[in-house]
């Protein structure tokens, strides 16, 4: 079968049989596009025999006919909509693959004549992204603004911790994305798929670009679960959970729950992560439920760290370490999750000591992991990337320093903050006003002072509040006697578990800049 590759998500071949979809499949094809009219030839399978095979093999079908020779701007949109609505990588097929290969380049023209040109595109559409639209809006309403982003669902991800406890139902955490973007804003929905910024333009993944004045980089960060063998298979049964995931934040609860004793690992990887306290959270809170069940005593917990330290800012490290002491849990540090065997139910550690680094095999009853996580492929491979792979940018602005139209935040940004939605609630304001002074012609007029913060929930009822900026600042939010960030408190705790879901929902995604107002250069 000749096939042509147009595009890596878009090949084209002469007439396929029924009996070729298997072979397709196999060659990774998600999707089969029929250019070919029902009767043109004697020995031509029907459309609809070759939609059934598709179908029977899990792959997507769209029947675009067209007449050789005669093809219209009408067949060229309608070849458009059926690339832009079915899963990639596409084969197309005509007779001999040609006429295929004329609509794609005609449904190109298509795409091009109908790319947006826009005064601000934000990439991505999670916190960072619907925050920083919200609040540009905010200040200045009829800016043609877009924001690209693919997924149909939303998540309050800081909330997983608590799904993981029994604290919130899963479902509290989601919520259709196409019900939060900002008045005024238009959604693309796809992804980005390559960085222009001499051109400025963003490519999509269906090949489209997208041009605009000002743009704004917000992907997040990418949970990468098959750097560990083992890991992606064994998720979610016998045993290994993750509060990373919003489908798994349920069985971590289920698991704690059913636990009778024995042995529980939680583990985390190298920086950067988002929510670095994560880790040490799910273990606090199972540890907590264990002690009041009366199983803590014979359960062994260990928590296997690839840092040196238990927590970043020492400042909170003593009030972390007594629950440490009171849960009896066992610390590994420069201990690296690389292998998880289910069959045995063995988690294999990295460990580094006088001689190098040993491998060591733990058997688990439970384990909680977090995986390795890195920049998107789109953001590390592109011009705008730092050494680490993440958006360069400038630490107080958050502007790109060799592309002064380009702003970053959140967790795909390269400041050295830490990755919390409590930093992204506080860096949007700021990338807000930069953003619109750019498009005044005018350099940036607002910093950002690395702030982020980890609520600790060390017990169901009580949190270490850390709250923090570059360099490990303490930045308290509340005076001393309220919350004392650097001991447990249940203040704290009601911060999390009543107050941040509704200001995070009704006031940080809808440009309320509560508590977190732009620093003004110069004020």
């Amino acid at each position: 079968m000749a096939i042509k590759q147009l595009a890596p998500t878009l090949s084209v071949a002469p007439q396929i049989m029924p009996a070729d979809v298997e072979d397709l499949s196999a060659m990774g094809f998600r999707s089969i596009l029929c250019n070919r009219p029902d009767g043109e030839g004697a020995d031509q399978p029907m459309a609809a025999q070759i939609e059934a095979a598709a179908r029977a093999a899990g792959l997507g079908f769209a029947y675009v006919p067209a007449v050789a020779g005669a093809l219209t701007d009408a067949d060229a949109a309608a070849m458009r909509r059926a690339l832009d609505s079915l899963p990639g990588p596409v084969l197309a097929y005509c007779r001999s693959g040609a006429r295929a290969e004329k609509l794609a380049e005609m449904a190109d023209m298509v795409c091009v004549r109908n790319a947006g040109h826009y005064d601000v595109l934000i990439v991505g559409g999670g916190s960072a992204g619907i925050a920083t639209a919200a609040s540009i809006l905010k200040r200045r309403r009829g800016i043609h603004l877009a924001i690209v982003e693919p997924s149909n669902a939303h998540y309050y991800q800081p909330g997983w911790t608590m799904v993981g406890a029994g604290v919130f139902e899963s479902g509290f955490t989601r919520r259709d994305e196409a019900g939060l973007i900002p008045r005024g804003v238009e959604w693309i929905k796809a992804s980005a798929s390559t960085f222009l910024p001499d051109e400025k333009q963003v490519v999509l993944n269906d090949g489209r670009r997208v041009s605009y004045i000002v743009l704004v980089v917000c992907p997040g960060i990418v949970l990468d679960w098959n750097a560990i063998p083992g890991l992606s298979d064994a998720l979610g049964h016998d045993g290994v959970t993750s509060n990373y995931r919003y489908d798994l934040a349920p069985y971590t609860n289920r698991l704690v729950k059913q636990f009778k004793g024995g042995r529980a690992l939680f583990t985390q990887p190298p920086m950067p992560i988002k929510c670095a306290g994560a880790p040490q959270k799910a273990m606090y809170l199972s540890c907590h439920r264990w002690e009041k069940s009366g199983v803590l005593g014979s359960s062994d917990v260990q928590f296997h760290t690839a840092g040196a330290v238990l927590f970043g800012v020492p400042a909170y490290v003593p009030a972390l370490m007594d629950y440490v002491d009171r849960y009896d849990i066992n610390l590994n540090f420069g201990s690296k999750l690389v292998e998880i065997d289910s069959a045995s139910k063995t988690a294999i550690f990295e460990q580094a000591d006088g001689d190098g680094v040993k491998r060591v095999a733990e058997r688990y009853d439970m384990i909680h992991v977090v995986p390795p996580q890195v920049a998107p492929d789109f953001v590390r491979t592109s011009p705008l990337a730092a050494a680490s792979g993440f958006v360069e940018v400038d630490e107080a602005t958050l502007r790109h320093p060799r592309y002064p139209d380009i702003f970053a935040l959140g967790d795909a940004c390269s400041a050295s903050n830490a990755k919390t939605m409590a930093a992204a609630r506080k860096q949007a304001p700021v990338v807000a006003v930069n953003v619109l002074a750019a498009l005044d012609g005018k350099p940036p007029v607002a910093t950002y002072d690395g702030y982020g913060s980890c609520p600790l929930t060390v017990e169901a009822g009580k949190i270490v509040l850390a709250e923090f900026g570059y360099g490990g600042t303490l930045m308290p939010s509340f005076p001393n006697w309220l919350i004392d960030g650097t001991r447990p408190s249940r203040l704290s705790w009601l911060l999390k578990d009543t107050i941040l879901p509704p200001v995070y929902w009704h006031g940080m995604l809808k440009g309320r800049e509560w508590m977190v107002k732009p620093h003004m250069i110069g004020a």
